[in-house]
């Protein structure tokens, strides 16, 4: 089972972008999508079900803004939109499908911005999606959590750590959450076999940044520790282009 995930910065935009081409040759049995800025109603009927693919959207009351979609060739067993919490269900950032053998929760983590207003938001976020985590894998199911978590957690994860310490996504609070989601029975995927610096999935748009690759990893998968055993690899494309965000691949 191949699960890849893509904050595409804009669904629409991205479809412009050659993204049902990419789609046909990567072919995923899921594909998790954050940031859509999509609302089901403003999509053609090929960017609803593009190649066959079921499709699930949970999109932000606010036109052109967060929203999350699930992509897959079968039919999930139970899809659930949100999570029960309207301050964090009203912006469509949790979309969860469950499979026969694992669950998969596709999420876009908010920004804390750059004055650090919403960072408080984020943390109750953060708190409220690794209680859900925890109470699906009490139930017995096997979890994967996937998206734009909005975090770099170490100094390995993001170019120049030294100069953002004071930054959104890489503040000490952010990192020390992510400690401890770590710490709490959920493995890093893409860690569990690479440990080498450089492995970016995101870029900011100025000229030249994402050509010299000064990028940040704050998209990712994790998973229980339980199920680790079952992941085969879990890779970065920073090939793949049409987002500041470049997917992933988990292979279960």
């Amino acid at each position: 089972m191949r699960i890849t995930s893509w904050n595409v910065n804009g669904y629409r935009a991205v479809w412009k972008k050659e993204f049902l081409s990419w789609l046909d040759g990567h072919s995923p049995d899921v594909l998790c999508l954050q940031e859509t800025k999509s609302h089901p109603d403003q999509l053609t009927e090929e960017q609803l079900k593009p190649l066959g693919y079921n499709t699930y959207w949970s999109s932000a009351e606010k036109r052109g803004y967060s929203g999350v979609s699930t992509f897959s060739k079968s039919e999930p067993l139970e899809v659930k939109y949100g999570i029960g919490i309207d301050e964090i269900d009203s912006e469509g950032r949790i979309l969860t499908t469950k499979f026969e053998n694992v669950t998969v929760v596709n999420a876009y983590f908010p920004n804390s911005q750059r004055e650090h207003t919403r960072l408080d938001y984020k943390l109750a976020f953060c708190v409220e999606i690794q209680a859900y985590l925890k109470d699906l894998v009490k139930r017995g199911e096997n979890v994967v959590l996937c998206g734009d978590y909005n975090v770099a957690h170490k100094e390995i994860d993001l170019k120049n750590p030294k100069t953002n310490k004071k930054n959104a996504g890489f503040l000490p609070e952010e990192r020390d959450w992510m400690s401890d989601f770590l710490s709490d029975g959920f493995d890093d995927c893409f860690r569990l076999f690479c440990d080498e610096s450089g492995h970016y999935t995101w870029w900011s748009y100025r000229p030249g940044v994402r050509e010299k690759n000064v990028g940040w990893r704050i998209d990712y998968f994790c998973t229980n520790s339980e199920f680790s055993k079952s992941i085969k690899s879990c890779v970065i494309h920073p090939e793949v282009m049409g987002s500041d965000h470049c997917p992933l691949t988990l292979t279960l």
